[in-house]
């Protein structure tokens, strides 16, 4: 039988999902490298240097860095696992298809989970969680859980207004922050937003394959979890917490892994994170740019509706009734070698998403935008003139 699939062409598929993203080179023959005797002590360096990596990248050098073989689902996982009490619960802020399917996976691990509403297309709903927490007046709420990029949307929350209202209510609960995908593409620091634990994984802005799983963990978190949570092993934060290279990882590291993260650290140090934070922010722009020239046809628009809640990792574009956007990926992708996301969740038909973040520069949104464009033309979909020029004004104002 033949395969459907188109022969390899000449040249290279732009991928422009908001994860797995681009590979740069250097991270990709890291990875090659052969496999190493776990007693070599070149692998306790590696290792070393991966969690002084990640504590210089959080911005967050007394907490414990723990990774994991995993994905982002994961290590919700392991922080839920690790807080996760029968006398407390844990609050997950709504705030789209990701932080529900927090809930849902935390909710099947047996622990109780207070959920806040969300409405669609806007960042957290901050004064929901502060009614919760204030109703919580004998803190049985033992953390608030926010994923600050919601990568099914593409829209990103506030998350110092978050601490403001933990802070004003009183309230001990500890806060817990998702950065799967924002973490290398937005400003995050984690003490200085007191953040107790955060959590990420290597396939976005961390610019790697997917496969690697990392929880920060600050002492006050550390200590309740060891007086508080439920029995676990696999993924627990007291048996990680050693010297002992192989329960460092409940087992045998991912040795390739690392040595791609150590990679692609030094690659964002190099650049200067002020620099990657600046980049990724014009590059989101000027896809908006372009999507609002299109958008004037009255076809498709930005499904954030909050101007301040525009991330710099994603951008979701929402298509009017009668236009199917999983049709549109496949002729983006087969004729015009563009790999865009489609929608997750409540949103899967009805939107496509454009990934910026990782390993990305001016000319690849250019040719990301012009083939989604040429796909546009192919199935005919109406779209509003200038969107190419417009995203060309736009990184030409912004590019230093």
């Amino acid at each position: 039988m033949s395969s459907p699939i188109t022969p390899r062409l000449p040249g290279i598929r732009f991928v422009h999902s908001p994860g797995p993203t681009h590979v740069p080179d250097e991270v990709m023959h890291a990875m090659q490298r052969p496999m190493t005797d776990l007693a070599d002590p070149r692998v306790a360096a590696l290792i070393a240097a991966c969690e002084t990596g990640m504590k210089d990248l959080l911005n967050s050098p007394a907490s414990d860095v723990f990774f994991y073989a995993s994905n982002g689902h994961g290590v919700w996982e392991a922080a839920s696992a690790n807080l996760g009490s029968d006398q407390h619960s844990l609050l997950i802020a709504g705030s789209g298809h990701f932080s529900d399917q927090w809930a849902i996976q935390t909710t099947a691990l047996g622990l109780p989970v207070i959920r806040t509403p969300h409405t669609e297309g806007q960042p957290i709903d901050i004064a929901a969680i502060e009614a919760a927490l204030r109703e919580d007046t004998q803190h049985h709420i033992a953390a608030v859980m926010v994923v600050h990029t919601d990568t099914a949307s593409g829209i990103t929350s506030d998350l110092q207004a978050i601490r403001k209202v933990i802070n004003s209510t009183g309230h001990p609960a500890l806060y817990v922050v998702d950065v799967v995908a924002s973490l290398g593409a937005a400003p995050f620091d984690m003490d200085a937003l007191g953040a107790d634990v955060c959590l990420g994984s290597s396939q976005k802005g961390l610019m790697m394959p997917p496969g690697l799983g990392f929880v920060a963990v600050n002492a006050k978190a550390f200590a309740w979890s060891k007086a508080h949570a439920k029995p676990r092993f696999y993924w627990s934060w007291l048996e990680r917490k050693t010297d002992i290279q192989s329960a460092k990882f409940c087992g045998t590291p991912p040795l390739a892994h690392l040595a791609g993260l150590e990679v692609s650290l030094g690659l964002l140090k190099a650049e200067g994170l002020p620099a990657v934070f600046a980049r990724h922010q014009r590059l989101g722009g000027a896809v908006r740019a372009a999507v609002n020239c299109w958008a004037t046809a009255g076809s498709i628009k930005l499904h954030c509706q909050d101007p301040n809640g525009f991330s710099s990792s994603v951008t979701a574009i929402e298509v009017v009734a009668g236009i199917d956007p999983e049709a549109l990926r496949v002729v983006a992708r087969e004729k015009f070698q563009v790999a865009m996301a489609g929608g997750l969740g409540p949103l899967a038909g009805r939107v496509f998403r454009i990934g910026h973040l990782g390993d990305m520069n001016e000319p690849m949104i250019l040719g990301a935008l012009a083939g989604i464009e040429a796909a546009m033309t192919v199935q005919k979909i109406p779209y509003g003139p200038n969107g190419m020029a417009a995203a060309i004004a736009y990184l030409a104002e912004h590019t230093p």
